[in-house]
């Protein structure tokens, strides 16, 4: 069996390590012709699917993580500058390192054809049901083509001719500040080497969480401190405007003043602002076509599960492949699965986002009590793994 990946980030590197352990030959074709490891930000995954993921091969046990136990909520005192503690949670993650995760897995897809700076000009189906790519080269032809070209996916047309991204009508901006921004803070320290945290405020909220800083440093400053904020956009800003002056502006206006402070003094890497938008594809898979990762469906990134539906779209594909008994076959069960886990992410991230964005609560007026039944609200009855029940003494 000859598979053909189409986009080499972290949707293609787990899926080609899911075609080379199903005993397929598999080529990637990234466009990209620089190495990815330093693109990306945070990200956190359950830790179940962490140990699955190293015990199966994907992932090197070695790579660095930052696992916490916790979840705090955060809201600043009304009428001043001090932080107030709404509620905690037992919410075990495992935070990564993007650039990390994505190195294990291209290490870990081993002797996968890997063609960098190789963009796809076009697929299209032949005549005998096999799938055939395009670039600069020539035509190869495939028994499966894999499409983890992103959230602007082309292959994506293929499927869901038409279909392109819902705006939510808000940003988020993501980056990632040194640890050396929380000196004169070890309170907010302390809590966040066992925890992470969301600040609320009124018509938004941040996520802060530490991770690997993925350049081999090690000792007190092996960490940085990852943040996501979301919240209204800037009255104007220009194309290409560096964000981190609103992010500071921001954080002065809604923080409590410590964390003003630390995300004032931060000195941001890879900062970003990048507008939240979901879609899902109406099936995730006909053969001989696939989509995985972004490609196949984007949910607002309250539900942190960008990273996670990637890779298990892959394992899920490890497991139809093997299981045969046509490629056809394997495709359909592919579709069944991975697009009924896209669809309950995408109508979650959106209640998400109403609830923490839109209509964001008083935060000043909540306790544990209160958090506990809104965000059970929230989820409506399904399940989380970034919600779980009120942590012990919380």
């Amino acid at each position: 069996m000859r598979i053909g990946v189409i986009g080499g980030s972290i949707a293609g590197c787990a899926a080609a390590v899911a075609g080379s352990r199903a005993g397929a030959d598999v080529t990637v074709y990234e466009r990209s012709g620089a190495e990815l490891q330093d693109r990306g930000f945070g990200i956190v995954i359950p830790p179940p699917l962490h140990r699955e993921l190293v015990g199966s091969g994907y992932l090197d046990a070695r790579m660095e993580t930052a696992p916490v136990a916790t979840r705090v909520w955060l809201t600043r005192e009304p009428g001043g500058r001090s932080t107030r503690e709404l509620a905690r949670h037992s919410s075990p993650v495992t935070p990564c390192n993007w650039g990390l995760l994505w190195g294990s897995l291209r290490a870990s897809a081993g002797a996968v054809r890997y063609l960098r700076g190789l963009p796809v000009t076009s697929v299209r189906e032949a005549p005998d049901g096999r799938a055939v790519i395009t670039t600069a080269r020539g035509e190869e032809t495939y028994d499966v083509v894999v499409g983890a070209d992103g959230h602007a996916s082309r292959t994506r047309q293929l499927l869901a001719p038409g279909l392109s991204p819902e705006p939510a009508g808000y940003p988020v901006w993501r980056g990632a500040i040194p640890l050396s921004a929380l000196a004169g803070h070890p309170r907010e320290l302390e809590l966040l080497r066992g925890a992470w945290v969301t600040l609320g405020f009124p018509g938004g909220h941040g996520i802060f969480y530490l991770i690997p800083r993925g350049d081999g440093c090690r000792g007190e400053g092996d960490r940085l401190l990852a943040y996501a904020i979301y919240g209204r956009p800037p009255a104007s800003s220009g194309a290409g405007a560096d964000p981190g002056p609103y992010v500071r502006e921001l954080a002065r206006e809604h923080f409590p003043a410590a964390w003003a402070e630390i995300v004032a003094r931060g000195t941001h890497r890879t900062t970003a602002c990048h507008p939240v938008a979901d879609v899902q594809v109406p099936r995730a898979a006909r053969s001989p076509l696939l989509l995985a990762g972004d490609a196949a469906g984007v949910s607002r990134p309250h539900t942190a599960s960008g990273a996670v539906k990637a890779l298990q779209d892959a394992l899920c594909l490890q497991r139809v492949l093997r299981e045969g008994p046509t490629v056809g076959a394997a495709l359909e069960r592919y579709a069944d699965e991975r697009t009924a886990a896209g669809a309950h992410l995408l109508e979650l991230g959106r209640r998400m986002g109403r609830a923490q964005v839109d209509e964001t609560p008083d935060w000043a007026a909540m306790g544990q009590g209160e958090v506990d039944a809104w965000f059970s609200g929230v989820l409506a009855g399904t399940r989380h793994y970034l919600y779980a029940r009120p942590a012990p003494g919380g």
